[in-house]
Formats: C-alpha cells, structure tokens, sequence
C-alpha cells in the first residue's frame, strides 16, 4: 500500500510539471505561426516640409549714396562747423572760405558793369546823332556804320559785365559749403588755414535716406542671389530680420578672391540699422521643394540605391526606394519615395528583412 501511494504521488508530480512545461512552451511561442519574434523599431511618420536652401554671409551696412564734397572755387578755410559723426540737415553750413578776395572780385565787376553801361549810353547817343545827321545828308554811310558797330560792341560789353557779375555773387555764396542731403559727417579733410583748390574733398557726407548692405558672394551663387530672396540680420539684434533687394552686383569678380561684390538696399531700415554695423545676409531660394528629413541612419542601400523601411498598420516591414536630394551633417533630405504619414524605421535598418513582423516604438518615445 506504502509503495502505491508513492506511485500515486510521483504520478501526479510528473503530471503538474508537464502542465507548466506546455504552459511555458506557449508562452514562448511565436505571436504569428512560421515567423521570429516581433523585434522592436523605432519609427517615425513621414512629414514633408519645405525645403528652403539657404547661405547666409558676412556683410556691412553702408549708405547707397556717400560723396565727397567740396568747394567750388579756391580760397582759404575759415570755419569748419562739423566734426565726424555729426548729423546734418539738407542746407546745413559745413565749412566756410575767407570772401575777402571773392568780395573784392564781386566789387570789381560791379565797376566794369557800370562803365560797361556808360560807354553803351555813348554809344547809343552817337549812333542817334549819326542817324539824324545821316537823314539830312551831312553824314556819310561809313561813319553811319562805324557808330553801329560802336553801339552794338558797347551792348555785348555791357552783357559781358553783367555776366561776369553775377558769376562774382556766385563765387561769394560759394564761399559757405552747405549739406546737399540730409546725413551724417564720415570724414573731414580739411582743417582751418588750409587753401583748398575748386572741387577738392572737403566733407565727406554719406546720406542716411537710403541703407544697404554690401557682401561679396562667390560665382557659384551669383545666379541665386539674383533670382533668390534676401533676409538681413543684425549682430547688433539678432531679433531683427529685415527684408532686402539686389539692387547692384559687380559685373566682375574682384582679382583677388574672386568673389562678386553685392549691394542689397534695405528699404525698411529703422534706426537700429546704424552705418558701419555689422550684418548677416542670407539668400534664400526662389523656390521651396518638399522634402522628408531623416536621419542618416535611416536609409538602407546594398548598392542599388538608397532605400526606407516602411512600416504597415500591421507590424509588416516593405523595403522602398527613395530619392535623396541632398546629405547633411545627420541628416537626410528625401524628396521621393515615401507618402505623407506613413511610418519608417529610423535606426537598426541592417538587420531588417522585407516581410517581417516588428513592434512599433514612436520616435517621439524614444
């Protein structure tokens, strides 16, 4: 009896560990009949985006217009009324010349003018006289004729003075160097005491109307910077993102960096756009293409060319071909092959085959 109850109970052992054996075999059993586990990927959804190529350069703000002014006849300085940096109004005085020698000279002209007049009246009473005398026959036609001219030389000296007059006054008010425009003072070349001759750079105004700012761009991207769109930045705030326009560019490269100067005006510029600051230019496209941003990681390629892992609503992988349309430092910009939202694998793409089942991980998990 002993030994039966033995029996019994190794009997019902071996039945209770069978039991956990069969539970455990289906426990570990593969989720789809004929297929490995599902190994887990992770995946990201597919969003195209535009894709705006841009390069942006060093620049500097400059006026459009920035002259030298000067005198427009030779004297001695004797004022200079501004000093770099000063802001001036259109008619504002700059510098003034000693008028003592043009005032002499206005002088001058006035008494040529005046005895210029007096021989014209001369003239004009001889050549009455000659007229009636001529009329009664007691002057002949020659004598006629040479107070004619008398008078008529008398008339062309007299416009002559009254030229030369008024060329003096000119001289005199030229004596004052006056602002042309409204802008700031960015060089001085003259000092009191120095002679100047006419048209010598005195001032050096630049005017504050219109800013632009002026880089220089290499010849691969002088097609782009023509047909593209224009953005500023300033150093100074780099919150400041102002709207440009191509308004010049070089029609030769420069010799030495055989890069092409470029002038972009910059039509909303407030005052935090100061001459002389420092700005960032950046060309944009004229056109945006979409594209798909991946990791690098993410493609697949046996030597046929660039591929993805798509992933089904299923868990099933499907291989698909892809178009890159350019390489970055981690990334990938895919413009063909793949539809908006559908789900690829981002990394382990190596150890992938088409068909098999995975278990999806959102990137935004990861």
């Amino acid at each position: 009896m002993a030994r039966l109850a033995f029996l019994s109970a190794d009997l019902a052992l071996a039945a209770v560990v069978g039991l956990v054996a069969a539970g455990c075999t289906e426990e570990k059993a593969p989720a789809f009949p004929g297929a490995q586990a599902a190994r887990p990927v992770l995946v990201q959804p597919v969003a195209f985006e535009d894709r705006v190529p841009s390069r942006t350069f060093v620049g500097t703000v400059r006026p459009r217009i920035e002259s030298d002014l000067g005198f427009r006849v030779q004297g001695k300085i004797q004022k200079r009324l501004v000093n770099v940096g000063d802001l001036v109004r259109t008619g504002q005085p700059l510098a003034t010349l000693d008028e003592i020698d043009l005032r002499l000279q206005t002088e001058q002209a006035e008494a040529e003018r005046t005895a210029a007049s007096a021989s014209l009246a001369q003239a004009e009473a001889d050549l009455k006289r000659g007229v009636t005398l001529a009329a009664q026959g007691w002057t002949a036609a020659s004598a006629l004729d040479r107070q004619k001219a008398a008078a008529e030389e008398a008339r062309g000296r007299l416009l002559r003075a009254e030229r030369a007059l008024m060329l003096a006054r000119n001289a005199v008010s030229y004596a004052v160097l006056a602002a042309d425009a409204d802008g700031v003072v960015t060089a001085t070349m003259i000092e009191p005491g120095q002679v100047v001759a006419p048209g010598q750079a005195a001032i050096r105004l630049a005017r504050t109307a219109e800013k632009e700012a002026v880089i220089a761009i290499p010849e691969s991207l002088v097609g782009q910077a023509r047909a593209g769109e224009a953005t500023v930045g300033l150093w100074s705030d780099p919150k400041a993102r102002l709207k440009a326009r191509l308004r010049e560019l070089a029609p030769a490269a420069d010799a030495a960096t055989r890069t092409y100067l470029a002038r972009f005006s910059l039509p909303d510029a407030d005052e935090r756009v100061q001459l002389g600051m420092t700005a960032t230019v950046t060309l944009s496209g004229a056109t945006a293409e979409r594209i798909v941003r991946i990791p690098l990681a993410a493609l697949f390629n046996q030597g046929t060319g660039s591929s993805v892992w798509s992933v089904d609503a299923e868990g099933r992988l499907s291989l698909r071909p892809v178009t890159v349309a350019a390489y970055e430092a981690q990334d990938a910009l895919v413009s063909a092959g793949v539809a908006e939202g559908e789900r690829i694998v981002r990394l382990g793409v190596q150890k992938l085959d088409p068909g098999q089942r995975v278990r999806v991980v959102e990137a935004l998990q990861f």
